[in-house]
C-alpha cells in the first residue's frame, strides 16, 4: 500500500469523525423533540460497531499465521510484512475513536447548558451502561497491547511514532495497569487486576460489559466448567462487577494483552501456566468421568 493511499485513507476516516461531530453539534440548536437522545444512541451504537469491527480485523492480520496469515494480507491488499500499514492502520482507528469520544463528551456538556439540564449526563451514564461509550471498548486495550507488543518485537518499528503519546505497563504497587496518553492530553489507566482472584489478569477475556477478568474465574463466575466454556454460561449469570446479566456468552479473548503481560511479567505468567495447566487437566477429567458415568448408568 503506497504512502499516498494509506494518507487519503486516514484522512477520509477523520473527516467521517469530523463530520459526524458537525451533524451531532447542529442538532443542538433543533427543537428538543425527544429524538435527539435516541437518535445520539443510535449514532453512538454505528460508531462503536464501526471501532470494533475495524480494530478486530486489523488484530486479525497481526496474530494469524502461516497461510491464513498470507491471504489475510493479500485481503487487506498489503505487501507482506509491512508492518508500518498496520500501525498506519491502528493510529486511523484511534484518532477515529477520540475524535468521537471527545466530540460525544463536548455534545453532551453543551447540550446541558444551552438546556439549563442535566440530562446529558444522565446519557452519558446511560450510554456507559448500554456499552455505547467507545473507550469503554476491549478492542482499545487491544489496540494499545497491539501497539506496545509490535515496537518491541519488530526492530524497524522502534522509531515510529505510536499511536499515544505514553503508552505502557505499570507495577506499581504490586498493582497491573496498562497507562497510555491520549493527543488532547487526557489520561487513561485500564486496571489490570482481577476482581475474583485479585491477581494480574491471566488468559485474559472481556465479559461484554467491558469489565476483564481470567478466563478460568469467569468460567467459576459463571458456574461453568473449562470443558464447557463461557458460552454455556446461563443467560441469567451476573457480571461479579456491575451485577449485568447475559455477559458471558459473548466474551472475548484479549489475546494481544495475553502476549503483552506474557512478555511483562514472565516469572508470574510460567507459574500461573503451570497452575492452570494442573487445574484444567482436572476439570477434564471430573467432566469426562462424570459423563462415562451417565452413560454406562453408574
Amino acid at each position: 500500500m503506497g504512502k499516498h493511499h494509506l494518507q487519503s485513507k486516514r484522512h477520509s476516516l477523520i473527516d467521517v469523525a469530523i463530520n459526524c461531530e458537525l451533524g451531532l453539534s447542529r442538532r443542538l440548536f433543533e427543537i428538543c423533540d425527544g429524538t435527539f437522545f435516541p437518535s445520539l444512541h443510535h449514532e453512538m451504537s454505528a460508531i462503536v460497531g464501526c471501532f470494533n469491527k475495524r480494530a478486530q480485523k486489523l488484530l486479525q492480520v497481526h496474530l494469524s499465521s502461516g497461510f491464513k496469515k498470507y491471504f489475510t494480507w493479500i485481503k487487506w491488499k498489503l505487501v507482506k510484512g509491512n508492518h508500518v500499514a498496520m500501525v498506519e492502520e491502528g493510529k486511523e482507528l484511534v484518532t477515529y475513536a477520540m475524535i468521537n469520544a471527545i466530540a460525544i463528551r463536548k455534545i453532551l456538556k453543551k447540550y446541558d447548558k444551552i438546556h439549563y439540564s442535566k440530562q446529558g449526563q444522565a446519557f452519558k451514564s446511560q450510554a456507559q451502561s448500554m456499552h455505547t461509550e467507545i473507550l469503554q471498548s476491549p478492542w482499545l486495550c487491544e489496540l494499545i497491547a497491539f501497539h506496545i507488543n509490535l515496537k518491541e518485537t519488530k526492530k524497524d518499528m522502534r522509531n515510529l511514532a505510536g499511536f499515544f503519546e505514553e503508552c505502557l505497563v505499570n507495577f506499581d504497587g504490586g498493582k497491573p495497569s496498562l497507562s497510555f496518553s491520549l493527543f488532547d492530553s487526557a489520561k487513561l489507566d485500564i486496571d489490570l487486576t482481577c476482581s475474583i482472584c485479585l491477581d494480574t489478569v491471566f488468559d485474559v477475556v472481556s465479559l461484554t460489559c467491558s469489565h476483564i477478568f481470567c478466563h478460568m474465574c469467569a468460567c467459576s463466575a459463571s458456574s461453568v466448567t473449562i470443558v464447557d466454556g463461557l458460552k454455556a454460561a446461563d443467560p441469567k449469570a451476573k457480571c461479579p462487577l456491575c451485577r449485568e446479566e447475559g455477559v458471558f456468552e459473548g466474551a472475548v479473548h484479549l489475546e494481544e494483552l495475553n502476549i503483552l503481560l506474557s512478555r511483562s511479567c514472565p516469572d508470574y505468567w510460567t507459574e500461573r501456566l503451570q497452575t492452570e495447566r494442573r487445574e484444567r487437566v482436572r476439570q477434564a477429567k471430573e467432566y469426562w468421568e462424570s459423563h462415562c458415568r451417565a452413560l454406562s448408568g453408574v
